[in-house]
């Protein structure tokens, strides 16, 4: 059950919980106890020397108003200290659990198959670790306290009617079992609706997370309208799920308030007769009457609560769904913690894509030597990235076998493989945050000579130098402050910090000058000394100098050797070649 699994992250906090719990109880308790003195009170003015406070020793009525007086003073001050308590203590509470949960949940999230991310919309898995998390967090909030105050009231308030009349006992406890079957009938009734909600909610905030992240797109195409239309129309739909939901939400309460008066017209009318007839003392009767609303007004709030209720299972049902997804790809209890010298070896590699039916790489028989340069190259979709993402371990290979080191690749600790690996990609990721903190990310323990020395390397120390803050500027969110190319020397900066012994540019230099270009494809001898460097391109001046360059088509390896062999087979790297420098045949 969902609840259970909720309440099982409050294990690390039990002494918590269970001092939050006493502090409701009590708080409850003295909450009661004003009406019991409200009535033993009216006992003093009727019975005075007679009264059930006089049996006890305090004779004078006076004496016994000061009495109840001072009680009462003592039981508000108890119940304000007890209430400020539990309201602490649960809301620590709560802030712990949604603490836990989100980090739980964004743990989980960054050691997810890369699979997942490309199935899954950013803005969803935003919604569930903040939306979701704060929904749930609502609920541990104010409705753990409430069900526990009922809970103190049923008991206390009826532990006192049985003592006094166990006729109007009855009467009053009749309408509680269908108050109570009243909640589960709603509660199943709201569950597929809050479900909706918050699947809904998760919808509306990935087409905003996505409008914003594109907003260049949106206002170049001049499309502000029609998204403003589209994100309006998930939003009525969100409005629509909601107004389901609060519809049976609503009719809760004004069941609950017809059984309430139900048992309070049992109390009010036969507890009167009764006292009329000398079979209730006045006092006795005054207690049960105000005690009745303090035994099933309480109820009221389930209405309140059982909302919350839904609406935080509901999001921690999606918490718990995607804490329940499969991580396919880990390392092993057996899993190799080694040094790579950059040895690399496909062979006989075949994969194909989830969901797809057409394999994307295939027959792939490469041995990359360590220290060697390689590069791929091929038309889009022609499986050059693919094998990249076969190296970082994104995904398994569907047959054959790939090797770093003479070790399978699935045997070396995942995290020791991609430490070693330095990616540059064509979408590269900035921090909202200086250029030289984005740079020092790749060796978080650099010193400031060695980061200036990858940007040199990278061709980016220039362009750093000439900005009015140099390396302390803040590149924006995403980088939006800098050019495709400054991104991508940036981003090459601080893979060469990271110093591996493997270094893949997946389309490093597509977003750069010609210049930049020319000098970024100078510093490749520097950049792959004493290490393996793999290239991944589609112009092909970046890759002349190669040891090796692969060529692909479909997936498949078609032509291999050194840029002068390539061109002398006249095949079709150098066609590509001819295309290029505009020397293309008839």
């Amino acid at each position: 059950m969902t609840l259970f699994k909720v309440l099982s992250y409050a294990k690390a906090f039990k002494r918590q919980a269970i001092w939050a719990s006493i502090c409701s109880v009590v708080n409850k308790l003295f909450d009661i106890a004003p009406e019991i003195l409200i009535g033993i009170a009216i006992d003093v003015v009727i019975q005075k020397e007679d009264s059930f406070v006089a049996r006890m020793g305090v004779v004078e009525p006076q004496h016994q108003l000061f009495l109840l007086g001072f009680l009462t003073l003592l039981i508000w001050f108890g119940e304000s200290l007890f209430q400020f308590l539990y309201l602490k203590n649960w809301r620590e509470l709560a802030q712990k659990i949604q603490h836990r949960f989100r980090v739980d949940s964004y743990r989980h999230i960054q050691n997810m198959d890369m699979a997942f991310f490309e199935e899954q919309p950013s803005g969803r898995l935003t919604a569930i670790l903040n939306d979701d998390v704060n929904q749930l967090e609502r609920f541990l909030n104010v409705g753990a306290n409430d069900i526990l105050q009922v809970l103190t009231s049923v008991l206390a308030v009826g532990a006192v009617f049985f003592v006094l009349s166990p006729k109007l006992a009855l009467l009053a406890f009749t309408p509680i079992p269908l108050i109570i079957f009243g909640a589960f009938y709603f509660q199943r009734k709201a569950e597929p609706l809050y479900t909706k909600v918050r699947s809904t909610a998760g919808k509306l905030a990935a087409a905003i997370n996505t409008n914003i992240t594109g907003i260049a797109t949106i206002k170049s195409f001049t499309k502000e309208q029609y998204e403003q239309q589209r994100i309006s129309a998930i939003s009525e739909d969100y409005v629509n799920a909601n107004k389901a939901a609060i519809k049976v939400s609503s009719a809760f309460t004004p069941v609950i308030r017809m059984a309430i008066l139900m048992g309070f017209l049992a109390t009010f009318i036969i507890g009167g007769l009764d006292t009329l007839k000398g079979d209730l003392a006045v006092g006795a009767y005054g207690v049960l009457v105000f005690l009745t609303q303090r035994l099933l007004w309480p109820f009221r709030s389930l209405a309140i609560t059982m909302d919350l209720y839904e609406r935080g299972m509901a999001s921690a049902r999606r918490i718990l769904n995607l804490l329940d997804q499969p991580i396919t790809i880990r390392s092993s209890k057996e899993a190799k913690q080694i040094s790579l010298s950059g040895d690399i070896c496909f062979a006989d590699i075949k994969f194909t894509y989830p969901g797809q039916h057409t394999a994307a790489v295939r027959d792939i028989n490469v041995h990359i030597k360590a220290g060697q340069t390689v590069a791929f190259v091929g038309q889009t979709g022609s499986g050059k990235s693919t094998l990249i993402k076969l190296l970082m371990r994104y995904y398994h290979t569907d047959t054959g076998s790939l090797c770093v080191d003479n070790h399978l690749i699935d045997t070396i600790d995942l995290k020791y493989l991609r430490a070693q690996i330095g990616l540059v990609s064509q979408t590269t990721f900035l921090f909202n945050d200086s250029i030289y903190t984005n740079i020092l990310y790749g060796n978080p323990s650099a010193d400031e000579s060695a980061v200036y020395q990858a940007a040199k390397q990278a061709e980016a120390h220039g362009f750093i130098s000439a900005l009015p803050q140099g390396y302390n500027t803040k590149v924006g969110e995403q980088g939006s402050k800098l050019s495709g190319g400054q991104i991508q020397r940036i981003a090459l900066a601080r893979a060469l910090l990271k110093d591996p012994p493997i270094m893949v540019l997946d389309e490093a230099t597509s977003a750069v000058d010609n210049e930049t270009e020319a000098a970024i494809q100078k510093s490749l001898t520097n950049i792959g000394h004493g290490r393996t460097v793999i290239v991944i391109a589609h112009r092909l001046s970046t890759v002349v100098n190669a040891d090796c360059i692969y060529v692909m088509d479909q997936g498949q390896i078609i032509e291999s050797g050194d840029h002068q062999t390539l061109l002398n087979q006249n095949g079709r790297y150098q066609n590509l070649w001819a295309i290029q420098t505009g020397a293309m045949r008839s």
